[in-house]
């Protein structure tokens, strides 16, 4: 049976209109839009026309014959500057997140995953609801090693943002009371550990509805972000005085952040000016600091789909048994998980290399559907 929520999934992934769809297709708009009417005026194409679909949006015929999927809506995720990022672009990305959904509960239902353990601290000041979760959390007041094994240790699944969308930061969302964070892997690791920490803001202070992400709610994550990342106590005794762009390539090393965050971080808590974050930021802007860094940290990965690869290669299962079972093209798949694990496709073995942080809790549960 064909099901037409799939082929509108497939086509908004790729981008493409039901104009532009038509076209490459040789179909009209009229056939289009009743194959993927899901009311009184819905018709299933004809096994020709359902394999021509299938071939020019690169997914199996499969896909559109599976059941009906939970789809990702604007209204439920925290996109950044919604105004700024075009509606394809948007629904491409949220299409994307829809696909590693049902990844995510074909894995689930295999492995039990880390349980959340992500406090509400809703109407909290974001400088304190950071100092709250570092405590409850037990971090201290040293710098973080890796926020995407932090988020995972605590019950937050971390997906990759498909390469094709460098114009969206990242963006997080709920199923079912568990929490996703999508990071754009294309962007420095610096960067990507701002936006895990500013998408853990969203999820800490904004997750009871955020219909339209005001300046204001943008803001209030960009200071949790920077509270949490690099809090006050372990900031202030170890800030130069009056500090050169030099000096601060070494403090945002150890606290592994951008040049960008540390300025901003330091202006924040009062150590330098406004001339003095101002001269900063236009030496910044002049070395080419803002979409590059000098001496760059490594990029974090995924502890929780290292292992899970792992297992699954010890039961012989393959990236490309899990594409067919999901009906999906490999290349959608590997989009997932892009810069956070390495793919078993063959015979390869797994790279999984040691952290200072403890593991996420991963026990395999056998059966699964």
């Amino acid at each position: 049976m064909f099901v037409p929520s799939r082929l509108s999934l497939a086509r908004r992934r790729r981008g493409f209109t039901k104009v532009q769809l038509a076209r490459m297709t040789g179909l009209t708009v009229r056939s289009l839009s009743a194959y993927e009417s899901t009311g009184a005026g819905h018709s299933d194409p004809l096994p020709e026309t359902a394999r021509r679909l299938a071939d020019v949006l690169g997914f199996p015929i499969g896909f559109f014959e599976a059941p009906e999927l939970r789809e990702i809506t604007a209204e439920e995720t925290t996109f950044r500057a919604l105004s700024k990022l075009s509606a394809i672009k948007r629904e491409q990305a949220l299409s994307a997140g829809t696909l590693a959904l049902d990844y995510h509960r074909w894995i689930s239902e295999r492995f039990r995953l880390p349980d959340l353990t992500v406090p509400d601290l809703a109407g909290e000041h974001p400088e304190r609801a950071a100092d709250i979760l570092r405590a409850e959390w037990q971090l201290g007041e040293k710098p973080i090693p890796n926020m995407v094994h932090l988020l995972e240790v605590h019950g937050v699944r971390v997906f990759s943002l498909a390469e094709d969308y460098a114009e969206v930061d990242a963006f997080s969302t709920w199923d079912d009371g568990i929490p996703f964070v999508f990071l754009n892997t294309l962007k420095t690791a610096e960067r990507g550990r701002m936006d895990a920490a500013h998408e853990l803001a969203h999820l800490v202070l904004h997750r009871h509805g955020t219909t339209v992400l005001s300046r204001h709610l943008e803001e209030e994550a960009k200071q949790f972000a920077s509270a949490f990342l690099m809090p006050r106590g372990g900031m202030l005794p170890t800030a130069p005085h009056f500090p050169s762009l030099d000096q601060l390539i070494r403090v945002k090393r150890k606290w592994k952040v951008s040049l960008a965050a540390v300025v901003y971080r330091l202006h924040e808590i009062g150590v330098i000016t406004d001339w003095h974050y101002r001269s900063l930021n236009i030496d910044i802007a002049r070395r080419g600091y803002r979409k590059t860094e000098k001496n760059p940290i490594e990029r974090e990965t995924s502890q929780i789909m290292a292992k899970v690869m792992a297992s699954l290669r010890t039961d012989g299962i393959s990236v490309v048994d899990i594409a067919r079972e999901l009906h999906l093209p490999l290349n959608e798949l590997g989009a997932f998980m892009a810069g956070f694990t390495i793919l078993p496709v063959g015979n390869g073995t797994e790279q999984i290399e040691p952290t200072a942080t403890e593991p996420p809790a991963l026990t395999v549960l056998r059966g699964g559907r």
